[in-house]
């Protein structure tokens, strides 16, 4: 009885694993790849090791693109869904915003992110998607050069960072070629 209770908990636990394994795997083979322009920040976490911390042109949305209007002090971790549409330089941008889930505009995709806070000057609302970290080799933290970050966006608005690029080239390449 205890044998069959445990290969039952383990067969849980492996299927558990592989249906996380095929979500994950399912959203990066189906979802829409779009480009986004970042700028690094070169964190380091004690536990999980280097990573660049990464803050998009979309992070901030502006309020006049709310609708329904919304105020700036929304609360922290206020659901949030930005329709981007792509622009003139291969990158998408913020085309509409709201609180609540709605169609995008033809040709654009729907995410879906949470209000953090952020000393703001302007008048924007900062909003995360998930996409702020990305994890790289030990001491490979601080590249020099311009960051590109490739996005899968999958039908459920949650998008999954695809490949970072520096000066045009995948990281792992761009830092391989800078050498120590």
């Amino acid at each position: 009885m205890k044998l069959k209770l445990l290969l039952l908990i383990l067969a849980a636990q492996a299927a558990w694993l592989l249906g996380t394994v095929a979500v994950q795997e399912h959203a990066l083979a189906n979802g829409k790849v779009i480009l986004l322009e970042t700028r690094p920040v070169d964190p380091r976490d004690l536990l999980r090791g280097d990573y660049l911390g990464l803050n998009y042109k979309i992070s901030d949305v502006p309020v006049n693109l709310f609708s329904p209007p919304v105020k700036k002090d929304l609360p922290v971790g206020t659901k949030i869904f930005v329709a981007l549409a792509p622009a003139t330089n291969r990158f998408y941008e913020v085309a509409k915003a709201s609180t609540t889930k709605f169609v995008p505009p033809s040709g654009g995709i729907l995410m879906e992110g949470r209000t953090a806070w952020r000393w703001n000057l302007t008048n924007s609302i900062h909003v995360e998607y998930g996409l702020e970290r990305y994890y790289v080799p030990e001491n490979t933290g601080n590249p020099s050069g311009k960051l590109t970050v490739q996005v899968v966006v999958p039908a459920s608005g949650h998008p999954k960072i695809k490949e970072v690029f520096v000066n045009g080239k995948p990281y792992a390449e761009a830092v391989r070629n800078a050498g120590p």
